[in-house]
């Protein structure tokens, strides 16, 4: 059986990480912690984090740091994540929220930060035809995973829509934003040798297959082998 794995997930919108992330999951028998399902299953729960952050959330703003870390620092504490490890997506987004986590997982840390690349005409491509469950956050392409019932969550049996904002110009907006603030901590994570960087064209298996032989040599490395 595989030895388990600490992973960050990087990368652009459109990029395929949170694909790749349920992929990795699953290869190395641990949980995808997506924030983006923190945030929602907090909400739904009413928990002490949830009701705060619903707060900002219903109002547009975004959640701040010290909320977003708690949250995900109660998440690591649970016994799914201590043994075998973890696959994080969509947090840590900032230096801050970095060093946060390099706190939390002291003194073990992650194996390997792994930032997917794709250049913005096949984001804009991808994006342009992606749909999204109302309900759970799935994700589904028109062109080469649509969802088996037209317009129904295969997940949950919600509604899928095309996002409101899933438009060139604001793709592009989000896209330059996500490059400014990323960009401070690919180079952190850089810094610290913790970091690579794979290519993103290809089929899902394809792309999961180079960042397995990347993680797993990582592993290797940090094990003495």
């Amino acid at each position: 059986m595989n030895p388990g794995a600490r992973l960050l997930i990087l990368g652009k919108q459109g990029a395929g990480k949170g694909t790749q992330a349920v992929r990795l999951s699953r290869h190395y028998v641990v949980p995808h912690i997506s924030t983006g399902d923190t945030f929602r299953q907090a909400v739904r729960s009413g928990s002490e984090f949830g009701q705060k952050a619903k707060q900002y959330l219903d109002v547009g703003e975004l959640v701040p740091d010290e909320l977003v870390i708690g949250m995900v620092r109660e998440r690591l504490t649970r016994s799914d994540t201590s043994h075998r490890g973890f696959v994080l997506d969509g947090f840590p987004r900032t230096v801050p929220q970095a060093e946060a986590l390099e706190d939390m997982l002291a003194p073990n840390g992650l194996h390997l930060a792994v930032d997917i690349e794709i250049d913005t005409g096949m984001v804009l491509a991808r994006l342009a035809s992606r749909r999204v469950c109302v309900d759970c956050g799935a994700n589904y392409s028109v062109i080469d995973n649509p969802p088996r019932v037209p317009g129904l969550c295969d997940v949950c049996g919600g509604e899928v829509v095309q996002r409101d904002d899933d438009t060139e110009g604001a793709i592009r907006r989000r896209l330059e934003l996500y490059d400014r603030e990323t960009a401070p901590l690919i180079a952190w994570y850089a810094e610290r040798q913790l970091l690579t960087r794979i290519d993103g064209l290809g089929t899902p298996d394809e792309v999961t297959e180079r960042i397995v032989l990347e993680v797993d040599r990582r592993i290797l490395r940090s094990a003495g082998g």
